[in-house]
């Protein structure tokens, strides 16, 4: 079988072209970074865009994942299983509430449901894609734009839980979203 995924501990990260290809040759340990690397993607997409209750989006998410098992041969690219995911859990999470409208309807309608959802699961691309850049930044930048973006800390606050100058704040917030920025791909120089 080559060399598996499972047998890379220590090495760099694997791509998604990577590992989808030792998912193709069954390799079980990329099976299971497969779901670990995109069940958060999926799953937000399922509750967050598409609002499905907590037992409605756990049987979309594992219905993606088991047409993902059955089908990646399917897939035209293995560097797109990201965009591939997303677009099978849209149609499974429309599909969900398509059966419930139904239901709720005490009919077969038929009536088509719009997809409300795509700027949501714009914004959750995107906030993917900046937790990952995150992950690359030093543990100081991370500490302190997590602190003052996510959480909403204020300069004294930080300050005084990271024991760092007040003044200081400013000037390293702005180097460490530079970083960011660099890891984003949005470099203005």
């Amino acid at each position: 079988m080559g060399t598996g995924i499972g047998q890379r501990a220590g090495a760099p990260a694997v791509s998604d072209a990577e590992l989808v290809r030792a998912c193709r040759e069954r390799d079980e340990a990329a099976w299971g970074m497969l779901v670990e690397r995109f069940s958060r993607y999926v799953y937000a997409i399922a509750v967050q865009a598409y609002r499905l209750s907590g037992h409605d989006a756990e049987d979309v998410f594992q219905e993606v994942f088991a047409r993902t098992y059955e089908h990646l041969d399917r897939l035209q690219s293995d560097a797109a299983i990201r965009p591939w995911l997303g677009q099978l859990t849209r149609r499974l999470a429309i599909d969900r509430l398509r059966l419930a409208r139904r239901e709720s309807l005490g009919d077969e309608s038929m009536e088509l449901i719009e997809d409300p959802a795509e700027s949501e699961i714009e914004q959750i691309e995107l906030a993917l894609e900046v937790r990952a850049a995150m992950d690359t930044l030093p543990q100081h930048c991370q500490e302190i734009l997590d602190r003052f973006f996510a959480r909403g800390e204020s300069y004294q606050r930080i300050a005084a839980e990271l024991e760092i100058p007040m003044g200081t704040i400013a000037s390293r917030i702005s180097r460490c979203l530079a970083k960011l920025r660099v890891e984003l791909g949005d470099d203005p120089r």
